[in-house]
């Protein structure tokens, strides 16, 4: 699908603001591009730090449950944590248990089994903690949708306390849905003051970690190493990197790099990462999916072994167990991906929104398949599969289609479902709802075909000729880069094509002899498809590009060198 590009059109004062910040007046329209406006929020863009996170106070509930928890511990009643089987559930367990087993709780931790389980918490797991003799349930990065199963808890005499992050149900006069319990810690309940909404399940879990060491007169250098579990989650788990976010991911990642963790020292070694230089892509795409792989196939408890593992030789062995797992995941997913597409070209390609079952799928890999359906037909996605009482999916969705609003209006169809605007889950009774709710979706999906045309949205028009050494390293300020802080794309047209050679044993990387406009000579990198590159090319000898510029260090010389990310030949 052809893609439009858009250029960025926000007005700001970008001189005034390149003086009083001492940077480059394009740095100042990559800032301004990405919403960041007024002085505090450039300052704490720029330079924000630990001291620029938002109180946890602020969250409502937040001091109840610590005050809760602290109660707990004292009178040494039995404190169950439960969690999520994905990266953000697995390190929000991680947290709570490290920090409550720090205060002396009588803790333990259950994370429900994909398969057997499904999503969040279910009756079953609050029936075992009732007989084991739990006091207190604590959920984190779950429990906001579970009205019918925090009801039980209560019935059973369990203390609740739910930490989350998931949009809350709504009745139709717009009040939250909310499940019983003691103390709900979720930013997104009415009335909670937290100023920034989007934080990720371990952030909230962290955040009551700080309000419970601060009580507990816990030197809070404990607390602040703890700081990396919460970065990793929210790339993981695909926060937006902005605000809050971005600021805890980029102090997230240097504390990775004096790690204390065996485990996740371990696994980036089984990756042939170097941990002192890793950047949010790695967690996002290596690091990540290997978290992820043993809730998808195997369980999560795996990941959360590794984690609190402190014998190297363990470590070395989990990790290696979850990398090797990682790699089964891919070619599960190459082959899911290609049936799903087939599905789509025979049946539904004019469709709005595509709803692809694929019965003897992975249920685990449902989302991850979505997320490519989403991006080879840019519509709201998702993908059944069949389960042990029904069928489950997932959905990934593109900006102009509200998921989790959109399951809203239909959801007497599920047994279960929950999710967010780019993304949701839903568990229905049996086969003969995928074709009713696709029917549902496509009949009240208010999309244009407009909705589903790609846009790559171009930061500034920038000759190659302007860019210098010192506008490269003051990029770099803007990392990390992710979803909500995208890396800068800048764009040049009329650029001549002097040679081309392509490059790489799998003919994977071209190299272009460029001249700009005025006359420049320009080396440039596209990594593509080489043969494919050519073939589009044909006799063309004129392109307009979307780049980013990179420093290029060879044998000890240095020169810039400009990354294509898409092209058009004249």
């Amino acid at each position: 699908m052809t893609a439009k590009w858009m250029l960025y059109t926000k007005k700001a004062d970008f001189d005034g603001i390149a003086r009083r910040y001492g940077i480059d007046p394009v740095t100042a329209r990559v800032i301004r591009n990405r919403d960041v406006c007024g002085e505090e929020e450039i300052r704490r863009y720029l330079y924000g730090t630990r001291r620029d996170f938002y109180s946890p106070h602020l969250l409502k509930d937040a001091d109840k449950a610590a005050e809760l928890l602290l109660q707990k511990i004292a009178e040494r009643k039995r404190i169950r944590i439960v969690g999520d089987y994905d990266i953000d559930g697995v390190c929000s367990t991680y947290l709570l248990y490290q920090a409550l087993t720090r205060l002396g709780a009588r803790v333990d931790y259950e994370i429900p089994d994909r398969i057997r389980d499904g999503y969040g918490i279910n009756e079953q797991i609050i029936e075992a903690a009732a007989a084991d003799g739990v006091d207190t349930v604590l959920t984190c990065d779950n429990g906001i949708s579970a009205v019918a199963q925090m009801e039980y808890a209560r019935q059973s005499g369990m203390t609740v306390i739910i930490t989350d992050h998931h949009d809350i149900p709504q009745d139709e006069q717009g009040r939250d849905i909310l499940p019983w319990a003691a103390a709900i810690v979720n930013p997104k309940q009415s009335g909670c003051a937290y100023p920034w909404k989007e934080i990720c399940g371990a952030v909230v879990a962290y955040k009551l970690i700080q309000i419970l060491y601060e009580r507990a007169r816990i030197p809070m250098k404990e607390w602040e190493d703890m700081l990396e579990f919460a970065a990793i989650a929210t790339v993981g788990d695909v926060m937006r990197l902005r605000d809050e976010n971005r600021i805890l991911v980029k102090e997230g990642l240097k504390q990775i790099a004096r790690t204390k963790s065996v485990g996740l020292r371990k696994l980036v070694e089984k990756n042939e990462l170097d941990i002192g230089h890793l950047t949010a892509y790695h967690i996002g795409f290596v690091v990540g999916p290997c978290l992820n792989a043993s809730g998808r196939l195997q369980t999560a408890k795996l990941a959360l072994q590794l984690l609190l593992c402190r014998d190297e030789a363990e470590a070395d062995t989990l990790a290696l167990e979850l990398k090797l797992l990682n790699d089964q995941r891919k070619d599960m997913t190459l082959q899911g991906v290609k049936q799903a597409s087939e599905q789509v070209e025979a049946h539904y390609r004019d469709d709005k929104v595509l709803v692809v079952y694929l019965p003897d799928c992975h249920e685990s890999l449902a989302g991850i398949i979505a997320g490519r359906l989403r991006e080879q037909y840019n519509k709201p996605s998702f993908v059944i599969t069949k389960s042990e009482d029904g069928v489950k999916g997932s959905g990934r969705s593109i900006e102009a289609y509200h998921m989790f609003a959109a399951l809203c209006e239909v959801r007497e169809l599920f047994t279960k479902f929950g999710g967010h605007p780019m993304a949701a889950g839903l568990s229905m009774a049996e086969e003969a709802n995928v074709e009713r709710l696709r029917r549902a979706l496509n009949e009240r999906a208010r999309l244009t075909e407009d909705d589903f045309v790609p846009r790559l949205w171009i930061d500034v028009p920038m000759p190659m000729d302007y860019v210098t050494e010192a506008l490269i390293r003051e990029l770099e300020l803007l990392e990390p880069f992710g979803n909500g802080n995208e890396k800068p794309q800048f764009a040049q047209k009329n650029l001549r094509i002097r040679n081309v050679r392509v490059m790489g044993k799998n003919r994977n990387a071209v190299r272009l002899s460029l001249v700009t406009p005025t006359g420049t000579p320009v080396e440039a990198m596209a990594f593509t498809d080489g043969d494919a590159f050519l073939e589009e090319m044909g006799e063309s000898r004129a392109m307009d590009a979307i780049y980013y510029p990179t420093i290029h260090e060879y044998n000890g010389s240095r020169s810039i060198q400009p990354v294509l990310k898409e092209w058009k030949f004249a």
